[in-house]
């Protein structure tokens, strides 16, 4: 297994890969491998999103604590691109983002407690699976507008595409909720 800091302490793991005339093998998760990376966190949930058109924002979404998340993203089919602010406010990287592209076949994403996420589908019927370390709360449930201004995140694709669902177009601005996120 492979891993790289791709920011802050988001951390992109690529399992090693046995392949063969037949086609290949991987052991996709394991605890005690993860660990040895630094990813020590014990998943209790495993969502999987289906978006069916490219250009479908999901996002940015996280939960307030005590129901505060990490996650384990993985692309099962088509590819995203995915971003991460980090909300933690003794970072470095405090109200910073990141991105990355992440593909069918491209190993996983690991996004610590503290983070916003979402992610655009570059492809239709794309696939995502989550693994996350805490189970969902609705009333813990909180996000922030994907094209907020405080971040000006620079998305692969314009606003007049975007596929949002109700939930998220209704998201707030980072300076609308900021005073109240605790994460």
């Amino acid at each position: 297994m492979r891993s790289e800091i791709i920011f802050s302490d988001v951390l992109r793991v690529e399992p090693t890969i046995h392949s063969d005339e037949r086609g290949s093998f991987s052991e996709d998760y394991n605890y005690k491998e993860f660990s040895k990376i630094g990813i020590e966190d014990t998943f209790v949930q495993d969502n999987i999103s289906l978006s069916l058109k490219r250009n479908t924002v999901r996002g940015m979404h996280f939960q307030l604590k005590p129901f505060s998340q990490s996650k384990l993203i993985k692309v099962l089919s088509g590819s995203i691109f995915d971003v991460f602010i980090d909300l933690r406010t003794q970072s470095k990287t405090y109200e910073k983002y990141g991105s990355m592209t992440l593909s069918y076949g491209e190993g996983w994403l690991y996004i610590p407690e503290g983070f916003a996420h979402g992610f655009c589908t570059l492809e239709d019927n794309t696939s995502v699976l989550y693994k996350v370390n805490n189970i969902y709360n609705p009333d813990s449930d909180s996000g922030i507008i994907y094209d907020d201004n405080f971040f000006s995140i620079n998305w692969p694709i314009s606003r007049n595409q975007v596929i949002l669902s109700e939930k998220d177009q209704n998201l707030s601005s980072w300076e609308e909720i900021k005073d109240k996120v605790e994460l």
